[in-house]
């Protein structure tokens, strides 16, 4: 059985699609839910799920806790669902390839700290981009820089506020993302 690891920091649309995608799969399974928001509503999906979870502080990340907890459930691949912290460089080593991360933008453009959630759709909205996308990418040590994997646009000239932007990006996250993962977990 392969093993899917989530982190999240919010809402978990993307954390409770993945759930759901995989829930009856015959060899992939979610293995647990790794928070640093002790209010993320992530926390309330994981668990109708069964699906166990973990809160941690900074601290606990940047230090030997969350790595130790990792190595404890053996994932195949860790996936950043909407989690807004940057990766330590000592969890990125020890999963080379194996951590990924969905970005809500074509990148490389509108990436990088800061640059996440609505922040991202009202960049695209003031520069008048005609169209906007996903970015699905291996996690490096630094924000929004790893190897693309998969990229899929969007026409957003319609769109007049950000959080029309939001649901055009969440269609081809939720169709999307699911999907990748599979296809690079059978592949590794």
């Amino acid at each position: 059985m392969k093993k899917i690891l989530l982190f999240a920091s919010g809402t978990g649309s993307n954390v409770e699609n993945i759930i759901r995608y995989f829930k009856n799969h015959h060899d992939i399974i979610v293995v647990g839910v790794f928070t640093n928001n002790p209010h993320a509503k992530v926390l309330e999906v994981a668990k109708s799920n069964n699906v166990p979870t973990l809160v941690f502080s900074r601290e606990e990340l940047s230090g030997s806790f969350v790595l130790d907890k990792i190595k404890e459930l053996e994932p195949d691949l860790i996936v950043l669902a909407g989690f807004l912290w940057k990766m330590p460089e000592q969890i990125v080593a020890a999963y080379p390839n194996k951590i990924i991360n969905i970005h809500p933008a074509l990148l490389p453009k509108y990436g990088g700290k800061g640059m996440y959630g609505i922040k991202v759709h009202q960049a695209v909205l003031d520069n008048k981009e005609k169209e906007t996308g996903i970015t699905i990418h291996y996690v490096n040590e630094h924000y929004d820089e790893g190897e693309f994997i998969f990229q899929q646009k969007v026409a957003i000239s319609n769109c007049r506020t950000p959080e029309e932007i939001v649901a055009k990006v969440h269609e081809l996250e939720h169709k999307h993302f699911p999907e990748i993962i599979e296809k690079i977990i059978k592949t590794h």
